[in-house]
């Protein structure tokens, strides 16, 4: 598989918007139970219980946001870690799990594509739009995972529904465009982004029926899908806008 390293189409303006999104990433991860940085939660099997009952506040529980209630933890996590109380409003988490993540590994995974593709669909979008737009890829993506497994109680967290929408927004809105990307093992090479893209689709849908992956295969291909519609929307709104202006002046 084809890892992406940069665009190779410069921005024409400093992309404040996408660093702003992946320093909030870290930062958060880095003060959450999940990262080894925040030594307040403890140790061991202390950490892991503050790792779960954490997860399932602020994560996106798919029962809880399709029946607006919010679900009791597993019984093998009360058994293991002991009750927990705390509040919660589900709609809430939609928000807070796009900005959770597993591990290191599954946080420089999701920001590699955040850098890659975030920088250009800022720059075609501008800067509040963008940002508007992520919030939405990323609702888009929960709310669709929740509405295809509704009875689901193992939480979401991630922000790759988000990052989803924005790599099908910058298929349409930059087709032309060439990612440098590194394939295994010593090749980097430029390839179209329909390519390193497309193939990236092409083996979500796939993975769509691999029961042993934790991985929310759904969610990615509800935000990409959601992407591509956003930016041939806001493509088709642009020649609008401008005719619209030529008129008035």
């Amino acid at each position: 598989m084809a890892l992406p390293l940069y665009d190779s189409q410069p921005a024409r303006r400093v992309p404040w918007v996408t660093y702003l999104l992946i320093a909030v990433n870290v930062v958060v991860f880095l003060l959450t139970p999940m990262s080894n940085f925040a030594a307040w939660y403890g140790e061991g099997k202390v950490r892991e219980c503050k790792a779960a009952e954490f997860t399932f506040e602020y994560g996106a529980v798919p029962k809880e946001l399709t029946t607006g209630d919010r679900q009791p933890l597993p019984a093998d996590v009360v058994h293991d870690c002991g009750p927990a109380n705390y509040g919660k409003a589900p709609w809430t988490s939609a928000f807070t799990s796009m900005f959770l993540h597993s591990g290191a590994l599954h946080l420089l995974g999701n920001l590699v594509f955040l850098f890659v593709v975030g920088m250009g669909v800022e720059d075609r979008l501008g800067r509040w739009r963008y940002l508007l737009a992520y919030l939405v890829f990323g609702l888009v993506a929960v709310y669709g995972f929740a509405w295809t497994s509704p009875d689901s109680t193992v939480p979401l967290i991630g922000a790759s529904g988000a990052i989803a929408g924005v790599m099908g927004a910058y298929v349409i809105l930059n087709p032309r465009g060439r990612v440098v990307s590194w394939v295994p093992p010593v090749i980097v090479i430029r390839l179209p982004v329909w390519v390193v893209l497309g193939y990236w689709f092409v083996l979500q849908w796939l993975s769509l029926g691999d029961e042993k992956s934790n991985v929310a295969y759904t969610a990615h291909i509800y935000g990409f899908v959601a992407g591509v519609l956003f930016a041939l929307l806001a493509r088709r709104a642009g020649p609008a806008r401008r005719l619209a202006a030529l008129s008035r002046g």
